[in-house]
């Protein structure tokens, strides 16, 4: 679905999904005390933390029964927040997979020994001078080169 809300209407929407999920979570918690004060008159042992847990659990009809599919603004502001977070999420992951201390003259020495490099040779001075200067002049060129 494509975004096709303005900006300035993600408050809105993001506070149309927060008031929704709040009268949820009020609706809930009354569901439980009313379960536990049930649950305490007839029966004086408590239940288990894992079955406790499940039973407060909304089912799938529930949750679609209070959200609405076809809510545009709601929608929109999920998929806002869902792109976001996804967003989130990959930052993080380069930011894990990028090398922190990179050392261009250790990678260079290595490099150099390996194909028996000499990097004191004056000729293999001159040669990488010329490819800089060359490459200099075609990075110039491109800037300055007018958009047609």
């Amino acid at each position: 679905m494509p975004n096709t809300f303005p900006r300035n209407s993600y408050p809105k929407a993001a506070t149309k999904i927060q008031a929704v999920f709040r009268g949820h979570k009020v609706r809930a918690t009354m569901k439980k005390s009313e379960t536990t004060s049930a649950a305490t008159s007839s029966n004086n042992t408590p239940a288990s933390g894992a079955a406790a847990a499940t039973e407060n659990e909304p089912t799938k009809e529930e949750l679609e029964a209070e959200f609405d599919p076809n809510d545009k603004e709601l929608c929109s502001a999920a998929l806002k927040i869902q792109a976001t977070f996804r967003g989130h999420l990959t930052r993080k992951l380069v930011a894990k997979d990028t090398p922190e201390d990179v050392d261009i003259q250790e990678i260079t020495k290595k490099v150099a020994e390996e194909l028996d490099i000499d990097l004191s040779d004056p000729e293999l001075n001159k040669a990488a001078t010329k490819i800089q200067a060359s490459f200099r002049g075609h990075k110039t060129r491109k800037e300055t080169q007018p958009i047609e």
